[in-house]
């Protein structure tokens, strides 16, 4: 898929997939969105954290120094907030694991979305994006714990990430009960297309 803005100047979204497992749940989620933003006039850049070996382990190099804005981070830093820099539209993929983020995503954020390339600066850098967090979870809605789904998403993610780095406008999505728990045959089948129409409504959505 495109990863730069093609000759048309055509707007570029940028699907970040967190999943080790390439026929996961997650990535057939990730791999809908692309076509239906491609469809609709997208340049899409699809990035698979697994399969580009992307390593989540922070380091000396890529800590933030809060008195140099303009510190040069790792190489592999600097590759991946130019194409966050360069999209118009995130759109995040990833299962929800005790209520968090996967290793590899939390590791994507804090190694690239650093100071001074994602915050820190008076004028964002991140101020003309748009975000769409999909996260699978899975437990049921109707869960007692499925509050904390909701904080997660709107919470940490909205507010403690997008909106603290400076997007403006942020979307969330959560998709539960990702494992079809007690459902069998038509039920599960039935069950997995409202998952996916779900999916490709909030998809839809920005394109409106």
């Amino acid at each position: 898929m495109n990863r730069e803005q093609n000759a048309n100047n055509e707007p570029t979204a940028l699907i970040v997939v967190s999943h080790h497992r390439s026929d996961a749940l997650t990535a057939a989620v990730a791999e809908r969105a692309a076509k239906r933003l491609e469809a609709a006039g997208y340049g899409v850049d699809l990035l698979d954290l697994q399969a580009e070996g992307f390593d989540p382990r922070n380091s000396a190099a890529d800590e933030p120094d809060y008195g140099n804005r303009d510190k040069v981070y790792s190489e592999e830093v600097h590759r991946h907030i130019a194409r966050v820099h360069a999209a118009d539209l995130i759109v995040p993929v990833f299962p929800i694991w005790w209520f968090g983020l996967p290793a590899l995503l939390k590791g994507w954020i804090d190694r690239v979305w650093n100071y001074g390339l994602a915050y820190g600066r008076s004028a964002s850098p991140m101020k003309s994006k748009r975000m769409l967090w999909i996260g699978l979870a899975g437990l049921p809605e109707d869960d007692p714990n499925a509050d904390l789904i909701g904080a997660l998403l709107d919470g940490t993610l909205r507010r403690g990430i997008s909106e603290y780095c400076g997007v403006p406008d942020v979307r969330t999505l959560a998709l539960y009960d990702s494992e079809a728990q007690k459902l069998e045959g038509a039920d599960r089948d039935r069950h997995y297309r409202e998952l996916f129409a779900r999916a490709d409504a909030a998809v839809d959505a920005l394109t409106d």
